[in-house]
């Protein structure tokens, strides 16, 4: 690693005098993040508010045209079979469920005999304060690509044309059969540029909506923001422009055909887990004691990022209300972000402090199933805000997988998950009350949390398994002829 760390160190500060120019705040930013990881730790609050504050900008930047420049380049040969995962970040210096979607997608497609590689977008992870310049990594069996300059220009636009660039010299030495690209549109347009180059058909993969995600993160932002309508128009072009699009479920289909893209041209590939996920789950009885959870509460919670439309806050009201009912229960909150101060800050408010609402931060993932075993109901009590209503998240998926009964917010995306009365219930969401009701019904039924969790389990197990979904993107790739 250390041959590399020049390379680290001038692309690093080249990202820091482009924010230094444009938003302090952003390279006030990178340089916590720069800092060694015990330092950045006692930090945290001052990244968090930085982080807050810090505009959207450079790199980042909603640019006004949706073409990438073609880089130049040669006619390649491609080999069949052999995948290039065009994404933003990747494990394992960001884990997230986008990542973790990457790489268990990724290493079931090897199993099932294509060659996937993953080339991360320009910069990553260097300009996002971890000074590791190697241009390639195997993790867990699968090449991941970096594409790492002396230094990053500034503004998206530039940052496009250079990412196009050197992912089209990767092209070339990899002869890839197919480029498949998750969003954001970023991706699918630097894979449309490498398309107009060397012919190689494009996937582009909607996990999500991001224009609909940027609009929930904050109050006051509103559909009529120009930045919401330009990224809105910048997915929208990747998902006409591809040759095929995949999504996660009906409700992202439904919106994607609305968007003028031909039905028999978008296939669903839903959140799965790997089957290690469908094993008995591990004894929970360590995890509570450390904890310093008594063996007769009950515990309901949730691995989620902590953002607003996460609906943490509807949780922690109706976890009160219990409490006040004389329930022994506690929650559980496993996971790490923006909204983490504000919510620990409400839990005390509301009487939830010593270790009544547990705040653990972000746990690896090879122990989200540990967590899950210390759990009697899984919680998603997300907000009803439009990307909500679209998006189906993968972290209900593990618990299912797990065995563990799930209760979520009566939106359109969580009932693809949740059957009521069947394997979880569903909940209207932004209502303490009916949640404080419907999770005391819950607790005081353990025949109920058995013979839930055990149908959510086989439904994981009979549709939503990475190996099965390997095979649907394999079949996708020979109808485009890439296989």
């Amino acid at each position: 690693m250390y041959r590399y760390a020049p390379r680290a160190l001038s692309l690093a500060a080249s990202v820091a005098w482009g924010e230094l120019r444009h938003d302090p705040v952003r390279a006030a930013l990178l340089g916590v993040r720069l800092l060694p990881g015990r330092v950045r730790r006692g930090l945290g609050p001052v990244e968090g508010r930085l982080a807050a504050r810090a505009r959207t900008a450079g790199p980042t930047a909603v640019p006004s045209a949706a073409r990438v420049p073609a880089p130049a380049g040669r006619v390649i040969r491609p080999v069949p079979g052999r995948v290039l995962h065009l994404v933003t970040n990747g494990v394992p210096f960001k884990h997230a469920g986008y990542t973790v979607r990457t790489q268990a997608l990724t290493e079931a497609q090897r199993a099932a005999g294509l060659d996937a590689h993953v080339v991360t977008r320009i910069g990553f992870p260097v300009a996002q304060g971890v000074l590791d310049a190697r241009p390639l990594q195997i993790v867990g069996g699968v090449p991941q690509h970096r594409l790492l300059p002396l230094r990053l220009p500034y503004g998206q636009g530039a940052v496009l044309a250079r990412n196009a660039e050197l992912a089209g010299r990767l092209v070339e030495r990899l002869r890839p059969a197919v480029l498949h690209a998750a969003s954001d549109h970023g991706n699918g347009r630097v894979a449309l540029a490498l398309r107009e180059t060397y012919g190689l058909p494009v996937v582009y993969e909607v996990r999500g909506f991001l224009e609909e995600t940027w609009l929930a993160r904050a109050p006051g932002r509103s559909p009529d923001d120009e930045t919401y309508r330009a990224r809105r128009a910048l997915e929208t072009h990747c998902m006409r422009e591809a040759d095929l699009v995949l999504t996660l479920g009906m409700a992202m289909k439904a919106e994607i055909v609305a968007r003028g893209v031909p039905e028999e041209r978008v296939l669903i590939v839903p959140n799965a887990v790997d089957e290690a996920f469908l094993a008995p789950p591990p004894d929970g009885t360590e995890l509570r004691a450390r904890l310093g959870i008594g063996a007769d509460e009950f515990v309901v919670g949730t691995v989620s990022s902590i953002t607003p439309y996460e609906g943490i806050g509807t949780l922690l009201l109706a976890g009160a209300e219990l409490r006040r009912r004389g329930v022994p229960l506690r929650l559980l909150i496993v996971g790490e972000g923006p909204e983490r101060a504000t919510l620990e800050a409400m839990a005390g408010r509301l009487g939830l402090g010593d270790g009544v609402a547990l705040f653990t931060g972000r746990v690896p993932h090879d122990q989200v199933r540990a967590y899950h075993a210390v759990l009697d109901v899984f919680a998603v009590p997300r907000t009803d805000d439009r990307v909500c209503r679209l998006v189906t998240p993968l972290k209900p998926v593990e618990a299912m997988a797990s065995g563990v009964p799930v209760a979520a917010s009566d939106l359109t995306a969580l009932r693809e998950l949740v059957k009521p009365e069947v394997n979880g219930q569903l909940i209207p969401a932004e209502s303490p009350h009916s949640w404080a009701e419907a999770l005391e019904l819950l607790l005081y039924s353990r025949k109920r949390r058995h013979e839930w969790g055990a149908s959510a389990r086989a439904l994981v197990a009979r549709d939503r398994t990475w190996k099965r979904v390997a095979a649907t993107t394999r079949e996708a790739y020979r109808a485009l002829g890439c296989v």
